[in-house]
């Protein structure tokens, strides 16, 4: 029988603790199945996307963008495509926060709520992925970037 130090031994008895430290351990929590966007938190968000949006919105960018490149989208073949708009949209996201990959674009619009919100991406919808934002760049060409950027500036 091994013989325990007094100092951590409490009375042995079933149910009975051995005092002393014993290690953390991390517990996990269920996160809740539903959440009503009426629930979720609200930030005052980024001004200049706001505005930017506004002002796209306004102007009527998506239809201008669409028109430009309906010529470059099939009409019922394949999986659903990037939104001309959002796309450009995304490309603009990329230039204003010094963003040079595809990567790194997919993964802002899938971890900011400002963004999610610029590129009028649902919560229940999932961002983009980088290889259908490489896929749409190499898809569309450099005409039609001048002319929808150029229409942006």
């Amino acid at each position: 029988m091994v013989k325990l130090p007094e100092i951590a031994v409490a009375v042995m008895a079933p149910g009975a603790y051995i005092l002393g430290m014993a290690m953390g351990k991390k517990k996990r929590r269920q996160e809740s199945m539903w959440v009503a966007t009426s629930e979720l938190p609200k930030s005052p968000g980024h001004p200049f996307y706001e505005r930017l949006n506004g002002i796209l919105e306004e102007a009527g960018f998506d239809r201008f963008a669409e028109k430009r490149c309906e010529r470059f989208y099939a009409g019922q073949l394949g999986r659903p495509s990037l939104l001309p708009g959002r796309y450009f949209r995304l490309l603009l996201l990329g230039y204003f926060e010094g963003l040079d990959s595809e990567r790194g674009i997919a993964w802002r619009a899938a971890d900011s709520l400002v963004v999610r919100s610029f590129l009028s991406l649902g919560l229940d919808e999932r961002g983009p992925d980088h290889s259908t934002i490489s896929r749409t760049r190499r898809l569309i060409d450099v005409e039609t970037h001048r002319e929808v950027f150029g229409w942006v500036l």
